[in-house]
C-alpha cells in the first residue's frame, strides 16, 4: 500500500490521496482506483503497463496522448458537457512525463470516469451500439494528422502470421505436422483469398487507419441509463485496416462457442450479431468510409477467424511456446473450433453481402 502511494504520488494529483485499492474483482491485478480526501468515490485510477507486450512505453503512451486530445478537441468544439466521462484523461507526472518508471515497473495514472458501468454480455442490442460507437470511435480519428506508432508490430498481418505457420512447419519441432496437415493444407488453400487486404493495400487501394485493434463490449463505459460513454483500453490503437475493428468483434461476438469448444457442432457464425454490428458499424463510419473496405466487410468477418486458427495451429506445431494451454492438445483444439468458425463464416459470405 505504502508503496503505491509513492507512486500515485509522482503524478499532477492536487487533492490529498489518502487510499489505493485493487479495482475491480481481482481479474485484473494491476489497476488500482485512487481515493482521494477521505471522498468515498475514487477520483483516479492507477496502472501498471505491461511492458512485457508494450515495450515501448514511449510510442504507447505518446499514441494514447495524441489520440485521445484529438477526440477531446472534437467534443469541446461540440460542446460536450462534462468532456472527462466522454473521453480518457491521463495525468502527467510532477516531471511532465506522461508515465512513471519506478525501477522496476511503468505506471499511469487516468481521471475515474464516474457513474459509469461496463457490459459482458454480446447480444443483437449491444452489438449494434458497439458497432456505431467503434464506428464513430475511427471516424473521429479519421483526419488525425499526427502520426502513431504500430505499438505491435504486424499485429493482424496476415501474411507475417501465414509465414509464421509455414517456419513452424518447416521446422516441425516437436514433430506435429503429420497429425495436423489437413489444418494445413486447407489453410493453404485459401491463403490466396485471404491475403486480400495486404495486397490491396500495397496496390495503393486500400488506406490504413487509426483503428482500436482490440473491438470489445467490455471495452466501452456506458452511463446508468445505457448510454455509450466512451471507448476505453486504448493500448492497441494504432494504424490498421478497418477490417481490423469489424473482423476482431465478429470473431469473438458472433461465434456462438467459446474459441477452445471441443464440441464443434456447438459452433456457428450468428448472423443476428453480423447484421445487428455491421447496421452500428456503418452508421458510425458513413463519413469516410470508402466503398473497397464496405465492400470486403465480409472478407474481414471470415479473416480474424482463419488468422487466428494460424496463430492457434503455429503454437501448437511449435510445441505450445505463446499461448497458455491448460492440457496438452488445448491449442489443437482451439484451432479446430476457430476453424469450424472460418468455415462457418466462409459459407455464409454471400448472405453476409447481401445484407450489406
Amino acid at each position: 500500500m505504502e508503496d503505491l502511494l509513492a507512486i500515485a504520488a509522482q503524478f499532477e494529483i492536487s487533492e490529498k490521496i489518502t487510499a489505493v485499492k485493487p479495482l475491480g474483482e481481482g481479474l485484473i491485478n494491476d489497476t488500482y482506483k485512487v481515493m482521494v480526501d477521505e471522498n468515498a468515490e475514487p477520483r483516479y485510477v492507477l496502472q501498471h503497463i505491461n511492458n512485457a507486450i508494450f515495450q515501448d512505453v514511449d510510442m504507447l503512451q505518446d499514441n494514447i496522448e495524441k489520440v485521445t486530445n484529438h477526440i477531446r478537441k472534437k467534443l469541446i468544439d461540440k460542446g460536450i458537457d462534462d468532456i472527462d466521462r466522454h473521453v480518457l484523461r491521463f495525468i502527467k507526472t510532477k516531471n511532465g512525463k506522461n508515465y512513471h518508471f519506478d525501477g522496476d515497473k511503468y505506471w499511469r495514472v487516468m481521471v475515474f470516469v464516474k457513474d459509469s458501468v461496463t457490459y459482458q454480455a454480446v447480444t443483437p442490442e449491444y452489438s449494434y451500439i458497439a458497432g456505431k460507437s467503434f464506428g464513430e470511435f475511427e471516424a473521429m480519428l479519421s483526419d488525425l494528422k499526427e502520426p502513431l506508432g504500430e505499438i505491435i508490430l504486424d499485429f493482424h498481418n496476415i501474411e507475417f502470421r501465414l509465414k509464421q505457420l509455414r517456419d513452424a512447419v518447416a521446422a516441425d519441432r516437436v514433430g506435429r505436422v503429420k497429425e495436423v496437415r489437413y489444418y494445413i493444407d486447407e489453410i493453404e488453400k485459401r491463403a490466396e483469398k485471404m491475403t486480400l487486404g495486404e495486397r490491396l493495400f500495397r496496390e495503393g487501394k486500400l488506406p490504413k487507419r487509426i483503428c482500436h485493434c482490440d473491438t470489445k463490449v467490455n471495452n466501452m463505459l456506458f452511463d446508468k441509463d445505457g448510454n455509450v460513454l466512451c471507448v476505453i483500453d486504448l493500448d492497441t490503437v494504432m494504424p490498421s485496416f478497418v477490417f481490423s475493428d469489424f473482423g476482431d468483434f465478429l470473431r469473438s461476438a458472433a461465434s456462438t462457442a467459446a474459441e477452445d469448444e471441443p464440441d464443434l457442432s456447438k459452433i456457428d457464425f450468428n448472423m443476428e450479431i453480423f447484421k445487428a454490428f455491421t447496421k452500428g458499424y456503418l452508421e458510425g463510419t458513413k463519413d469516410f468510409l470508402l466503398p473497397v473496405e464496405k465492400e470486403n466487410l465480409p472478407y474481414a468477418a471470415m479473416l480474424f477467424p482463419y488468422m487466428q486458427t494460424v496463430r492457434f495451429l503455429a503454437d501448437y506445431i511449435n510445441g505450445d511456446t505463446y499461448y497458455k494451454i491448460r492440457y496438452p492438445e488445448h491449442n489443437l483444439v482451439r484451432t479446430k473450433a476457430q476453424w469450424r468458425l472460418f468455415e462457418c463464416a466462409e459459407a455464409k459470405e454471400e448472405e453476409m453481402r447481401k445484407i450489406l
